[in-house]
């Protein structure tokens, strides 16, 4: 009895080992498989983060090779600026026009300039800014040995913070025929204000020859009063072509001379004392009593202004046609002069002190010295 007992416990003994071997074998068959599915599932995200390793290569080279391409072009486009950035305007045919085209005023007062197609000038040397606040031209032409030109321009662009040059253009206008001193201007601002070149913030133009009236070589004589006349003639049509170049390219015109030197702080002084204005009903703002120096305009008035001075060139200096056309558009007939001259103040407004001094000394018109200095 006692060993059927025994037989019985170890044949149950033998069944429960034999039950837990194949639940274990079962359990390590399961757990293979799941290994095995978790190497070929680590392999296929191994095989995928190869794939995308190999794009990504791909795409930082074709990245690269952009940028590498962007550089490139853009550091040609800063050295064609650089190196003179010569555009020979007057290539384009007869017939062909350009809407737009703030010079067609010229062609009302000059016949001569109706066979021309498109009125620009010859050279431009620079990035031709547009949309800022502040267009500062300067006419400049030759004084024989002297030229007071650099440092003008030193005091004019060193005198601006960044930000001031940023949102404005200074316009260097070469109204002489002389390619040697074109040259010169073209040379010295290219070498010492090359950052004001490729930043746009400086510019210079060159008036083209047939721009002026046969009239004015007529006039020149021999004669130092025909020499005289003739100089005064000119500098009215300079001012006039320079304007008119510079009217498209910002909302106000600052008038300046090739041998003046600009104050400390004077442009910060200007749009401080233009923004602070109340009303906008102004004529001209004057920033130096002397000549034509240091004349704000609104640049939408401009055009007027040229008009006015085209009609009457050949009969006064600009600064005194400045005087004539308050008094034909401000003034009303038969009204006192007290009361025009009442009205004058309101809307010629006058800026104290000075913010350029006149330093020249030789003047543009040849053999003759001036010494005002006043301010």
């Amino acid at each position: 009895m006692r060993t059927k007992h025994v037989n019985v416990l170890i044949a149950l003994a033998a069944f429960v080992l034999f039950s837990f071997s194949c639940f274990c074998i079962s359990r390590m068959t399961q757990t293979s498989n799941q290994l095995i599915n978790c190497r070929n599932h680590i392999l296929e995200f191994k095989e995928k983060i190869l794939r995308l390793k190999n794009k990504t290569e791909r795409n930082r080279q074709e990245l690269i090779n952009a940028l590498s391409k962007m550089k490139y072009e853009m550091t040609q486009r800063e050295n064609t600026s650089t190196d003179l950035v010569e555009k020979k305007m007057n290539t384009l045919g007869k017939d062909e026009t350009v809407s737009n085209n703030t010079f067609e005023v010229l062609k009302f007062f000059f016949p001569h300039l109706r066979k021309v197609g498109r009125i620009y000038p010859d050279v431009i040397i620079g990035k031709e800014k547009t949309g800022v606040s502040f267009a500062l031209g300067i006419s400049t032409v030759s004084r024989g040995n002297q030229s007071y030109l650099k440092q003008t321009l030193n005091s004019v662009v060193s005198r601006m913070t960044l930000s001031e040059e940023k949102d404005s253009v200074v316009i260097v206008s070469v109204a002489d025929r002389n390619e040697d001193y074109l040259k010169s201007v073209v040379d010295m601002i290219t070498k010492r204000f090359k950052r004001q070149l490729k930043s746009g913030s400086l510019e210079v133009i060159s008036i083209p020859a047939f721009f002026y009236p046969n009239m004015l070589h007529i006039k020149q004589s021999t004669e130092d009063s025909g020499k005289l006349e003739s100089w005064r003639i000119k500098q009215v049509l300079d001012f006039c072509f320079l304007m008119l170049y510079a009217q498209p390219k910002a909302m106000y015109y600052l008038q300046l001379e090739d041998d003046i030197i600009a104050k400390k702080r004077y442009f910060t002084k200007i749009t401080d004392f233009v923004h602070n204005i109340t009303s906008n009903n102004w004529f001209y703002i004057e920033f130096s009593i002397l000549g034509f120096i240091g004349k704000l305009f609104k640049s939408e008035d401009l055009t007027d202004f040229v008009r006015f001075f085209l009609m009457f060139y050949k009969d006064k200096p600009v600064d005194l046609l400045l005087g004539d056309i308050f008094q034909v558009k401000m003034c009303n007939p038969g009204e006192t002069p007290e009361k025009c001259a009442e009205r004058n103040k309101q809307i010629r407004i006058r800026y104290k002190p000075s913010l350029f001094q006149h330093v020249g000394i030789q003047s543009s018109f040849s053999g003759r010295e001036q010494y005002s200095k006043k301010i």
